[in-house]
């Protein structure tokens, strides 16, 4: 429900204003003797009963108050045991949706909402203040009299209120839940494209048979499945999750195909065991992309920092292929070891492939970490595995740039307050070398800042932000020499930093004066460096 289709809503329905509205299709089934399950809809009733709130407490803020209670009892009525009950019941955002949208009055409850309450909020706010503008719009019309605001106030919020009512679908009632996703998978087939989400989540619940009445397994572990990847804060959705999960067990193939795929491999046989692999393999995807989520212990320090890169880098390919190592891992079939040494290689392949050279995958990479993924996944025993590793380190070695493009793209990574894009990659790199110069000593980068060398107030005098913010004018230092240096001459900074044991690379050591050349020079020692040892797979 994001911010366009709430205002596509409201223009199409209110400010269009063109009588009667068709809304579409809505399929539900017999739930119990007095409800009724919704398999296409519920989006729209959510969004309709968000706006009955959203009128029922502008009436109620304005003091009409028999029709805040009119509009409210669209939204909650006493059940046959004369208890309370609201009339839509969405159980993914519950108790957020009942407590602090349809509740009459204050929410009792304190909740941090997750992404989904977070859309339902955003939608009952964007929603309130184009009424509220509706409102304001007539307390400031000069042709409307004072004493006649409060009626023409009560006119058009009842005017909105008959256009929501008067809204037209066909509904489409079912007596069981499986001919109603029967009929779903039959009109949206023939309509628009159906998140892959909502396709197998149908399909999924239509195969698993709970065994108790009173509890929902197959909803509860679907719920927790989208509280797992939509509550986090990186790039992901439950749609990348199926996709990738699909690549890294299966045939390769587009996220287009993969339902049809999907349908013919899992059945009832199998349906309950698939779904309890998507719960198992959601943690191990949001640890791939959010690595703080993994809870990656000191010893796997080297592999949760691989990720981190990978996740830098902004790259897609290798997720089959790392989703179905991390796996292997936690289901013991690689050992830590392997692990951390197939996540390095990847992350050194991508960040001269990707990081730095900007290659374009043809597709070939692509399905080469799916079939990988594939293989590891059907692996019979760790020897096995081990040789599948080594396979694909083979293999990404004769992908990687040449030494003539990593040398010719390397001094285009550059950093300065003016050019600020690439600093998160700088600082990778930069951490890259200084752990070379340190070796065995164990340094809180947190702890460091970036240092330009020639001092950035050179661009003012011309020299540009293009040399000035290249890798070879730029080091790591302790946050407390930060001042110290400022824009002292480079004899003065290296006295500083030798006094304050600043480790330095033998170039800067050899230097007696920094310029341009300097820096233009120390870049491509650094790229020969990056590519031929720090670097390479």
């Amino acid at each position: 429900m994001g911010r366009e289709n709430v205002q596509e809503f409201w223009d199409d329905i209110i400010q269009g204003n063109s009588g009667d509205y068709f809304i579409g299709s809505m399929v539900v089934y017999k739930d119990g003797k007095r409800y009724w399950g919704i398999v296409d809809g519920q989006q729209r009733l959510t969004t309709i009963t968000i706006f009955l709130c959203v009128l029922r407490d502008a009436f109620e803020e304005f003091g009409f108050r028999d029709l805040a209670e009119g509009i409210h009892g669209l939204i909650e009525r006493k059940n046959i045991d004369n208890s309370p009950e609201f009339i839509l019941s969405p159980q993914s955002s519950y108790p957020y949706f009942q407590d602090h949208i349809q509740k009459q009055g204050k929410p009792e409850l304190i909740i941090e909402p997750l992404k989904e309450e977070q859309n339902l909020k955003r939608a009952y706010d964007q929603l309130n203040k184009l009424v509220a503008a509706v409102v304001y719009s007539i307390q400031i019309d000069t042709s409307i009299a004072i004493d006649r605001k409060n009626d023409s106030t009560d006119q058009r919020l009842k005017e909105i209120r008959d256009t929501i009512l008067d809204l037209k679908l066909i509904l489409v009632q079912l007596d069981n839940e499986d001919d109603a996703y029967l009929i779903f998978e039959t009109l949206n087939t023939r309509g628009k494209d159906l998140r892959l989400t909502d396709l197998v989540k149908n399909h999924l619940t239509r195969l698993v048979k709970n065994e108790s009445a009173s509890v929902d397994q197959t909803k509860i572990k679907w719920e927790e499945i989208l509280r797992i990847i939509e509550s986090s804060d990186t790039d992901i959705s439950t749609d990348t999750f199926l996709y990738h999960f699909w690549l890294s067990r299966y045939e390769f193939m587009s996220a287009k195909k993969i339902f049809k795929s999907l349908k013919k491999k899992v059945g009832k046989d199998n349906a309950p065991a698939f779904l309890d692999e998507l719960l198992e393999n959601a943690s191990f995807y949001r640890s791939i992309h959010e690595p703080s989520y993994g809870k990656w212990s000191k010893e796997e320090r080297r592999a949760e920092k691989a990720l981190q890169a990978l996740m830098l880098f902004k790259v897609r390919q290798q997720i089959p292929s790392v989703l179905a190592l991390v796996r292997a891992y936690k289901n013991n079939t690689i050992r830590k070891a392997q692990l951390e040494k197939a996540l390095v290689f990847i992350e050194k392949f991508h960040f001269s492939f990707s990081a730095v050279t900007s290659q374009r995958s043809s597709g070939g990479i692509s399905a080469m970490y799916a079939s990988f993924a594939r293989q590891l996944s059907t692996a019979d025993d760790r020897e096995q595995a081990v040789l599948l590793i080594q396979g694909l380190k083979r293999k990404l070695g004769d992908k990687v740039p040449s030494l003539d493009e990593f040398k010719a793209l390397f001094p285009e990574i550059i950093y300065t307050d003016n050019v600020s894009k690439q600093k998160r990659l700088v600082r990778y790199i930069l951490e890259g070398f200084h752990k070379d110069i340190e070796k065995a000593k164990t340094t809180d980068y947190s702890q460091m800042t970036i240092e330009h060398i020639l001092p950035q107030k050179e661009i003012k005098n011309g020299i540009a932000d293009e040399i000035i913010g290249q890798l070879g004018n730029m080091i790591l230092i302790p946050a407390e020499l930060n001042d110290e240096l400022k824009d002292k001459s480079f004899r003065k900074k290296k006295a500083i930093l030798a006094n304050a044991n600043v480790p330095l690379s033998e170039t800067l050591q050899n230097a007696t004066k920094w310029d341009e050349n300097s820096i233009k020079q120390r870049t491509l020692e650094m790229a020969e460096q990056a590519y031929t040892r720090l670097w390479r797979i």
